[in-house]
């Protein structure tokens, strides 16, 4: 079975020091034990990702505690923040000068996953590919839209292949105000809506702030996107990080597809991060799924979005996970649930590969 998972921090991860190239196994550094790196991906048969590009703004006392991280910048610095932003550019880049990846189109444009797709403009053309796997087709998702310094560039990082644009991350961004905020979007996050439709840059819902998701709903009628979010009616409080049912409902009704995220407190509410005995059952898990297509109606709006490692480790993730490989539980879960082979292949790969506009034939 392949898959499609529509959120890695892959670039991320390698500005913490992650040997990406290296089998889980012999990974080094932080965020340990590991669950993904590029030949764990391959072996887990994931022929298509969404690659974040993801930075953090801080105050300039946390910046220099924290010894000023590659993918981080002080709040209001949007020439920092581009900076950043750039950096893990220029590294999936680089990756597919080297034949590692296939840069994704964007929604609309033809493109075959597993297959050398039009490169962005500026990109040359990939050397020769020394590896005998074909590469990894691999979307470019901007996680916060800070490093885009203005509306206008916006068109910039669309030409250089950022296909889909989450507005702010958790805390209050130049645009909109993420999950740990009230707020909704500025006046500049409003422009930026306008430009990025017009790029055809898809938005992601994940880690608004309710305000901001009800503002980006209002100010677009175009199809949005979770990439890694889960059910709040399944976690209860209040967390907006999690999709309340009328935003899955909203989701759903534009056509657009939930990934399922693979955090175990995302999953149940009250499992202790770190700690490998604490975790919630694959049948938890699906839960969030099978939620999601109650809503919907119907079972082709939800898909993966693992955020393997994303922050966390293999201890976070359910019962019997300990890295991407295991992915297969979840489709052993949905088939004793009664799925299809079908169903689950639309979960698995097709109902993703729908959206962007891939082969979802592939298995």
């Amino acid at each position: 079975m392949t898959w499609f998972d529509a959120h890695l921090d892959l670039a991320y991860l390698a500005e913490l020091g992650r040997d990406l190239h290296a089998p889980v196994e012999s990974c080094r550094g932080s965020l340990l034990p590991a669950a993904v790196t590029l030949p764990e991906l391959r072996e887990a048969r994931v022929g298509a990702l969404l690659g974040t590009i993801f930075t953090e703004g801080m105050t300039p006392e946390a910046f220099r505690a924290a010894q000023s991280p590659a993918y981080a910048y002080c709040f209001g610095d949007a020439l920092g923040a581009w900076k950043a932003g750039q950096r893990q550019l220029r590294l999936y880049q680089a990756w597919r000068e080297a034949g590692l990846i296939a840069i994704m189109p964007p929604r609309g444009v033809p493109g075959a996953p597993c297959a050398e797709s039009r490169p962005p403009a500026g990109v040359p053309a990939p050397a020769a590919r020394p590896f005998a796997e074909p590469p990894i087709t691999l979307g470019i998702l901007m996680e916060c839209a800070d490093p885009i310094e203005s509306p206008e560039q916006a068109d910039e990082w669309a030409e250089a292949g950022v296909i889909a644009v989450g507005m702010a991350w958790a805390v209050q961004g130049r645009y909109a105000g993420g999950n740990t905020t009230t707020s909704g979007l500025t006046d500049l996050g409003r422009a930026l809506v306008e430009r990025l439709d017009g790029l055809g840059v898809v938005h992601d819902a994940s880690h608004l702030s309710d305000q901001s998701l009800a503002d980006l709903f209002s100010a677009t009628p175009r199809p949005v996107i979770a990439s890694h979010s889960n059910c709040r009616a399944l976690v209860g409080g209040r967390n907006q990080r999690h999709l309340t049912d009328e935003a899955v409902a909203e989701i759903a009704r534009r056509g657009g597809v939930i990934g399922l995220n693979l955090l175990k407190d995302f999953i149940r509410p009250g499992y202790e991060r770190g700690n490998p005995r604490s975790r919630p059952s694959i049948a938890m898990t699906i839960d969030h799924v099978e939620h999601v297509c109650a809503i919907a109606g119907h079972r082709r709006g939800v898909g993966l979005g693992s955020d393997f490692d994303g922050g966390i480790t293999a201890h976070d993730l359910p019962e019997g996970m300990t890295r991407a490989r295991d992915l297969h539980l979840l489709a052993e879960e949905l088939r004793r649930r009664g799925w299809s082979d079908d169903d689950v292949h639309g979960f698995a790969w097709a109902n993703w590969a729908r959206f962007w506009g891939l082969d979802a034939r592939v298995a």
